[in-house]
């Protein structure tokens, strides 16, 4: 079940879903919008002749509060919001169609886990030939939260609980690299 705009203040006046900062602005009948924050990563592309699931990935770091998205080109940013949700909801990160129209895609991979605990790193992509202004502040996707039909069992854990800033892939720590 979608959460409601009505829900959805109800159980963030309880805490039992924390957004902070949030603003009534944000609230919308079906979902919040989140801002983009002012932390941005880019792959360090002189440092790797490839990128694998196996190896860690540098990144160049830029904190600001605009950052200009060149054409066909891919960039990490994060969202200004802490969340944590509980342990019975989980969320859908989807773009703002209004953004979309301009050529912007907005992912996170696409899903919230119940239990996560950070803010949401965001993988932006200017398919556009023209460059894409952002300034941090500006409400850039949204979350859609969908109740569960009970607790998970094993609310999530992972390598990216508790992210603050924008964090870059983890993937070189996955089990199946253990063995490498």
């Amino acid at each position: 079940m979608i959460l409601s705009d009505k829900t959805i203040k109800k159980m963030l006046a309880t805490n039992e879903l924390v957004i902070d900062p949030i603003d009534d602005l944000q609230i919308q009948p079906a979902s919040v919008d989140m801002r983009l924050g002012n932390d941005f990563l880019k792959v360090d592309e002189n440092s790797l002749p490839v990128m694998t699931l196996n190896e860690e990935v540098s990144y160049e770091e830029f904190k600001g509060s605009e950052i200009i998205i060149p054409p066909h080109s891919f960039l990490l940013a994060t969202t200004k919001e802490y969340i944590n949700l509980p342990d019975n909801l989980t969320a859908f990160v989807e773009g703002r169609s209004s953004i979309g129209r301009m050529g912007l895609f907005i992912q996170n991979a696409g899903w919230v886990d119940p239990g996560f605990k950070g803010q949401i790193t965001l993988e932006l992509y200017n398919a556009n030939r023209l460059p894409i202004k952002l300034e941090a502040g500006r409400r850039i996707c949204q979350l859609v939260f969908a109740l569960m039909d009970a607790a998970a069992e094993y609310p999530y854990q992972g390598k990216y609980q508790g992210q603050k800033n924008t964090v870059g892939t983890k993937v070189f720590k996955d089990p199946e690299n253990k063995n490498r």
